[in-house]
């Protein structure tokens, strides 16, 4: 069965990678939520999908020039009306908190392949290590130097490839990183069913992104993909359930 993961949480309809989405996602019946994360000019992991403050919140500049007590003051919700005035930029650590106690996968994409943070794989996994829940935890990227480098360091934490294109021999590149899942973008209808048809032998697990359409959905759970990512999980879940 295809699981759906809430991509940084339920974005369709709250502000993306705040604790609200990411409820609301797993509210929706979600079988993982997707966040993303930044390191702020203290080190701190936030979560937060842009390089930058200003699309999402109500602060300007670099999340790497900024300390965390700094972002803590901005509201998560640009763009947004009034009702969500009081969200805020939470830490991974806050998510992990909340998530300790339940039972859902939690992909965790670090965002180092436009600025490399500095010891990034190393903060993100001591993180998981403390709330004991690698189990449950997927690690990608488009960075694949980071993706084998989170190899070495913890090589039960599953890992998948992050990538915008076609891979030419992709079960055999994502063997050698080492990682087992592969993230291909849903560029034009066909793409996905392509990988998903060449992957079918492997071991390989296939969660397109970003599927948002009733109809690339329903292509995907055909073609048993096992996973998507989706800005919208109760239309997802809805779907999947008259499949």
């Amino acid at each position: 069965m295809t699981k759906i993961f809430a991509h940084r949480g339920a974005s369709g309809q709250y502000p993306e990678n705040t604790m609200l989405a990411f409820e609301k996602g797993i509210e929706a019946g979600a079988d993982g939520i997707e966040l993303d994360v930044q390191l702020t000019k203290d080190g701190r992991i936030v979560v937060i999908h842009d390089e930058r403050l200003d699309r999402t919140t109500s602060l300007k500049g670099f999340v790497k020039d900024t300390v965390y007590n700094v972002i803590k003051t901005a509201n998560a919700a640009a763009g947004y009306d009034q009702t969500y005035r009081d969200i805020k930029v939470p830490l991974l650590e806050d998510v992990l908190l909340w998530a300790d106690k339940k039972d859902f996968l939690i992909n965790i994409e670090l965002k180092n392949s436009v600025i490399r943070y500095e010891g990034m794989e190393e903060k993100v996994l001591e993180a998981v290590k403390r709330f004991n829940i690698e189990e449950r935890i997927i690690l990608s990227t488009f960075n694949h130097e980071s993706l084998a480098l989170c190899a070495r360091l913890a090589p039960h934490i599953e890992r998948a490839a992050l990538t915008s294109d076609v891979l030419y021999q992709a079960d055999q590149y994502i063997t050698s990183i080492p990682a087992s899942g592969y993230h291909p973008k849903l560029n034009s209808p066909g793409t996905a069913d392509e990988v998903l048809k060449k992957m079918r032998n492997s071991s390989i697990k296939v969660r397109p992104y970003t599927v948002n359409r009733p109809e690339d959905m329903k292509r995907l759970f055909e073609a048993g993909a096992d996973g998507i990512f989706t800005d919208f999980p109760a239309k997802a879940l809805a779907l999947l359930k008259n499949k």
